[in-house]
Order: structure tokens, then sequence, then C-alpha cells
């Protein structure tokens, strides 16, 4: 089964890159390009949905504490039981956040497994700029992996909640280990990721936004009603 989903990303690379030929720029890493940006465009409700509940979470994270020392040490059932229900009053779901995530893995599991072995219709055009074909691993200049650390980074800053320590540590750590695995995967990956951090980017500045909107009417107590 998931060797159909393999299959089914490298036509759809092929089918990318023809419409590149027809607009008369034929190259496989423009084609992940418009590849990345159609996954992004996709998933962008999602995105939306995600940021609202983790706005909304981080309003009642006062609430929150204040449930869990009430109940903690007397009665742990009782305060998860608290919790959710103040999460289901402001229509919130703690688990949103890794919606994103897990429609994501398999797409870049078989990005991956199609780009090791993929057949170019052209080999000439599996090259983008100095990589010399989207399929090796790794970048010879180390390119890619840094501009997948640094955008990794950039996007992550826009959403961190700074006060929260836990979340300061992978503001750091996460951009390194993103770097260090688009350095053992194929470069088409590796552009890939890019590609996905530089548009989320873009619509990250549009979802805080309509975020910033979302915060002001929870702060005025207008939470429940503004997020149905």
């Amino acid at each position: 089964m998931f060797q159909a989903l393999v299959d089914g990303m490298a036509a759809l690379l092929n089918w990318l890159y023809q419409f590149t030929q027809l607009i008369h720029l034929p190259n496989y890493g423009l084609a992940i390009v418009l590849l990345t940006v159609i996954v992004k465009m996709i998933l962008y409700p999602l995105t939306v949905k995600q940021m609202r509940s983790m706005v909304v979470m981080q309003q009642l994270a006062p609430r929150v504490k204040e449930i869990q020392e009430r109940y903690k040490s007397k009665d742990p059932q009782k305060m998860q039981q608290k919790i959710m229900e103040l999460y289901k009053e402001h229509n919130v779901n703690p688990m949103s956040g890794c919606l994103p995530l897990l429609i994501q893995l398999p797409i870049l599991i078989a990005l991956y497994r199609a780009l090791l072995h993929f057949n170019y219709a052209d080999p000439l055009h599996a090259r983008f700029f100095w990589i010399g074909s989207l399929s090796q691993v790794g970048d010879p200049l180390f390119i890619l992996p840094v501009l997948a650390g640094i955008t990794t980074y950039v996007q992550s800053r826009m959403t961190t909640n700074m006060t929260d320590p836990t979340q300061r540590i992978m503001l750091i750590t996460m951009p390194l280990f993103i770097a260090w695995i688009s350095s053992t995967v194929p470069a088409g990956l590796a552009l890939y990721w890019v590609t996905f951090n530089v548009v989320g980017i873009v619509q990250q500045h549009f979802v805080n936004r309509h975020t910033r909107v979302l915060k002001e009417a929870l702060s005025q107590g207008g939470g429940s009603r503004e997020n149905r």
C-alpha cells in the first residue's frame, strides 16, 4: 500500500515536470517547488485551525494551572476531566496541533523514497543550481541544510511562546536537528523542506494577523464565542 503512495508521488512529480516543460522552464527542482506550494495550500485550513487552538490554549493556560493546583494531588482523574471540560467549553482540541504534522509525515517519506531511485525523464533536468542531481544524498556546499535550519528557526520563532522554557529550548534544538537531517537525505527533499518553510513563513504572517484579533477578543472575555 505504501509503495502505491511512493509511485503516486513519482507520478505527480513527473506530471509537474511536464508542466514546467509547458512553461519552457523544464526542471525537476521547480516541480518540487510547485509540489510544495500545492501541499501548503491544501494544509492551510488545518494550519489556521492549529494556530487558533494554540492561541486559545495559551490564553487558557492560567486557568489550566489553577485546575492543576487544585486537583493534582487530590484527584488527578478529576483534574484531567476539568481541563478537558475547559477545552470543550472553548471549542479547542489540544491535539489539533499534531494533525498537520501527521499528514505531512507520509508525504515526506513518500518523496524520500521516490527520489532515492527516481527515473528522470531527462537526467539533465534533475540538476538544480549547484546540485548535480536532486536524488543525491546531501548538499556538497551544505547550503540547503543551512537554509532548512534557518527557515525552521524563523517560522518557529513566529509561533513560539518565549515565556515557556521548553519551547525556548525547542526553538534552538529543532532547527539544528532539521539542518542535520537535511544533510542526510536526497537534496530534493531538503529543497522541499526549505520551500515548505518559506511558504509557511508567508502564511504564518497572515495567520498571526488573524490570531491577533482572536487574542484581543479572548482578553476581553469573548473566548468561547470568538473561537466557535
